[in-house]
């Protein structure tokens, strides 16, 4: 996992088990696949899985289930699984809708195998996370399979935006909830409801979770803009894209005559050699600052929820959490 420079050692190390946990119940899912004939689509769906995520959003869920008063980490952990199958679904999708060269440092896999069979090992790896949430209460089947639809209504919200420069801050908001900060949500609440949490007490894990969420989302997009050895894709890919992140919608609101016209200019045919000019335009906007202020105040917000939802040495560590999230942008 990312080095937790905000963290007590004893939970760096938590944090560590929880994640090699998470790894060595997928790669038995992989392996109980493969004897059973799953054959190529399983050594596809391996590629991308174990390609070293830092499993955030599994680690979060088990953390939740023990805030909540959970005691039995077995019940749990298929529904962390269930939510790290479904996620990496959506990146192999995600990157073939993006033509994306490259994931987490290695070549994406609609590159290396072709669309038909990345898209079938998306597929099959949906199938695999909805096998796993299935075992559990109606509630949380259907708080999985909302999540799931919204990711889908979000994603072609996404597409419609691509290139889009009347896109608004509500606009992205509304998209950041669907696709991000929606999981996030749905896995913390379900983990709660495990752990025998009322309705209203694991309200307060899924608005943790949501807040978490977008604040994940405002950091991805300025290390988009800033670069980062950690997130496993090249400076400038949102950029590229022509996806509306809030540094550049920000930018647009604020920025008038020469500035607002660059700015269009180069979101609409960016290249590589006009960054520094990018740049220089957010930073007169004051884009950044503002992203910054907000990815404080949503980290607030979930600290606020999960003050008022759990407590305890898990709570504890998800607060730490909170803050190294916050210390990425820095």
């Amino acid at each position: 996992m990312v080095s937790m420079t905000g963290l007590t050692s004893s939970q760096v190390e938590r944090l560590s088990v929880l994640k090699d946990e998470v790894d060595a119940g997928l790669d038995a899912l992989l392996d109980d696949a493969e004897a059973a004939g799953g054959g190529q689509v399983v050594t596809m769906a391996r590629h991308v899985l174990m390609s070293g995520g830092k499993r955030l959003r599994p680690v979060l869920f088990m953390l939740s289930y023990d805030a909540a008063g959970g005691v039995d980490r077995d019940h749990v952990m298929p529904l962390a699984l269930a939510f790290e199958l479904i996620h990496t679904a959506t990146l192999v999708h995600d990157d073939m809708n993006d033509d994306a060269d490259e994931r987490r440092g290695r070549q994406t896999l609609h590159l290396e195998a072709g669309p038909e069979k990345a898209l079938i090992a998306g597929d099959w790896l949906f199938v695999q996370g909805f096998g796993l949430g299935g075992r559990y209460p109606e509630r949380v089947v259907r708080l999985m399979a909302d999540c799931c639809a919204d990711i889908a209504v979000s994603e072609f919200k996404q597409l419609d935006h691509i290139d889009d420069l009347t896109t608004s801050p509500e606009d992205y908001l509304d998209i950041v909830r669907g696709k991000t900060a929606g999981p996030f949500a749905a896995g913390c609440q379900s983990a709660a409801l495990l752990a025998g949490c009322t309705e209203e007490q694991a309200r307060n894990f899924g608005v943790f979770g949501e807040e978490l969420g977008i604040a994940f989302q405002l950091v991805d997009d300025l290390l988009d803009l800033r670069g980062s050895p950690d997130m496993g894709k090249p400076r400038g890919v949102d950029v590229e894209e022509g996806k509306m992140t809030l540094p550049l919608i920000h930018a647009l609101t604020l920025s008038h005559g020469s500035d607002r016209a660059t700015l269009a200019d180069l979101l609409a045919s960016f290249t590589e050699d006009r960054w520094d000019e990018l740049m220089a335009i957010l930073e007169r906007s004051d884009s950044l600052h503002y992203v910054e202020l907000l990815v404080d105040l949503h980290l607030e917000r979930a600290g606020q929820a999960l003050r008022a939802a759990g407590s305890g040495p898990a709570a504890d560590l998800m607060v730490g959490m909170l803050a190294e999230i916050g210390s990425r942008t820095r």
